[in-house]
């Protein structure tokens, strides 16, 4: 991660269109905003999706719907050289380059060839032990979105996880087997130190009432684990709840132009919005500050013009008792406070007082 608190993962995704000049365009944005981060989908068609799959509900509305999901995905895909144009131009651009690999064969093309930092697991794919296995034993960092879970799947997932970092390549996994390997130390070592698990609703656009971000407080509490949220909602307000409740890591799809056709644009954040968001995590992050409760340093000048003190109400004579009917409490702040007055009822004054004079005891 970086040194900021909050890691920010501008899910550029598929919204290329299948073009690389435009995935170097929202490379570009992504830097613009501020992301910490820009994530593609690493995928081939024909590991992905039968020819006979079905589209979600989403992609029919945004999407021509006389062609497959297969169709839909083929015209997608990147290939490796688009990959190595990507990689070379976020090193240049000062950003980190990252893609969600969805089958085997693209996770060894972004870890053997491509030897990307972090790999990213998408929700559809935690219950993907193969492939979860594979980017383990790869012994990089994951980013496991959760989408459509329970804490048990979550849970099994890790185990899968905790298996593929800590066993050699040659054991041979099972459901139990991970688990069990889930309960020792040397998995919640590694997995405290690797893993971060994403709250998410997998729905495009996600509605407000589905999206639950105490599940994120859930998920922390469990596993001990790091944990973020992958937003899938309109609009920036949720992503900014989400780091205000302890989000790690925020991802966030965005497009160059929603009204491009697609099957992720509709859902997707615009440049500015996306510029937007990142403004106000940041604000939010620097915001959370200390658990301290104490006057904060801007605070401190603040004091004496905005707090009161006992002053006389009248003429006051030295040797005369203070009394309910003789002391007021008015600005500024700089005498005896009036959390004391009380204390200062019957004690004589030292000297002669005139009226608003801070007294003295």
């Amino acid at each position: 991660m970086t040194g900021k608190l909050t890691y920010v993962i501008a899910e550029a995704g598929v919204n290329h269109n299948g073009s690389i000049e435009m995935a170097l365009q929202l490379v570009d944005e992504a830097v613009r905003a501020g992301a910490d981060a820009v994530k593609f989908q690493t995928f081939k068609a024909a590991n992905l999706v039968s020819k006979k799959a079905l589209k979600a509900d989403y992609q029919l509305k945004t999407t021509d719907q006389g062609e497959s999901q297969y169709e839909m995905i083929r015209k997608l895909e990147l290939n490796a050289g688009d990959h190595r144009r990507l990689i070379d131009h976020c090193q240049k651009k000062g950003i980190q380059f990252l893609s969600t690999p969805f089958d085997l064969e693209s996770a060894d093309l972004l870890i053997e060839e491509f030897d990307i930092p972090k790999l990213k697991v998408s929700s559809g794919d935690l219950t993907n032990a193969p492939l979860l296995l594979r980017l383990a034993q790869s012994q990089k960092p994951i980013i496991l979105s959760t989408g459509m879970s329970t804490l048990e799947e979550v849970r099994e997932a890790l185990g899968v996880i905790a298996f593929g970092y800590l066993k050699p390549k040659s054991a041979k996994p099972s459901k139990s087997e991970c688990q069990a390997v889930l309960q020792s130390e040397a998995a919640q070592t590694i997995l405290k130190s690797k893993v971060t698990l994403l709250h998410c609703t997998t729905e495009y656009p996600a509605p407000f009432v589905d999206v639950n971000l105490r599940a994120m407080d859930t998920m922390r509490e469990n596993f001990g684990l790091k944990t973020g949220f992958s937003d899938h909602t309109a609009g920036i307000a949720i992503p900014i709840a989400a780091v205000a409740r302890g989000a790690e890591v925020i991802e966030k799809h965005f497009t160059l132009d929603r009204n491009l056709p697609g099957p992720d644009h509709k859902a997707s954040l615009e440049p500015a919005e996306l510029t937007a968001m990142i403004k106000a995590i940041r604000e939010v992050e620097v915001s959370l500050g200390s658990s301290v409760k104490a006057p904060s340093p801007s605070e401190m000048k603040n004091i004496a013009i905005a707090r009161r003190s006992l002053v006389a109400a009248c003429e006051i004579k030295k040797g005369e008792a203070y009394t309910i009917e003789n002391l007021a409490v008015k600005r500024p702040g700089n005498g005896i406070a009036p959390i004391l007055f009380w204390e200062c009822l019957g004690k004589v004054a030292p000297r002669d007082f005139k009226p608003d004079e801070l007294i003295e005891l």
